[in-house]
């Protein structure tokens, strides 16, 4: 069976020192941590959409990178006990604010942590080695070795990543 496809936001925040920290969220179903993921949005870019599922599923406002850092697969659980197997692009999104009340607040539960902690936290392995790779470096990992990195300068909408060579 062909992998569906899925896009998720990978909302961080960097620290003074540099040291990166993510926002997991629970699933509804089991309860398990997760990124904010959905499926695609007719007429909206990827990217929009996985920040609009950050600010349903989180309640993180930021700034969303246009392309994708990576990807990890999982296994949908359905209802039937059946599963579709998933591949969820993940775009990484600085959070400049959480709201206190979201869409979702009431059906999920939401925590900062350290990137190495929720590479434990998280069942998929793909996605833990992205935490990984994060927790190694402040920079954010991205496709064909590039690297990004939190703007020094980031003007008047808040962060952005740029990559780490610029």
């Amino acid at each position: 069976m062909e992998e569906l496809k899925q896009i998720a936001a990978l909302p961080v925040a960097f620290g003074r020192k540099g040291g990166a920290k993510v926002l997991l969220v629970t699933s509804r179903d089991t309860g398990r941590w997760v990124v904010p993921k959905g499926w695609p949005m007719d007429g909206k870019k990827p990217w929009a959409a996985a920040k609009i599922e950050a600010l349903e599923e989180a309640g993180a406002i930021g700034s969303i990178r246009d392309e994708p850092l990576g990807s990890y697969g999982y296994a949908k659980r359905l209802s039937d006990g059946s599963a579709l197997p998933c591949r969820v692009d993940v775009y990484p999104m600085v959070v400049t604010k959480l709201k206190r009340r979201w869409k979702e607040r009431k059906e999920r539960k939401r925590r900062w942590v350290g990137a190495a902690k929720a590479a434990g936290m998280v069942e998929e392995p793909e996605l833990q080695e992205i935490f990984r790779q994060l927790a190694a470096g402040s920079a954010l990992p991205g496709p064909e070795g590039a690297r990004w990195r939190p703007d020094p300068a980031p003007g008047p909408r808040g962060p952005k990543l740029l990559p780490a060579a610029e």
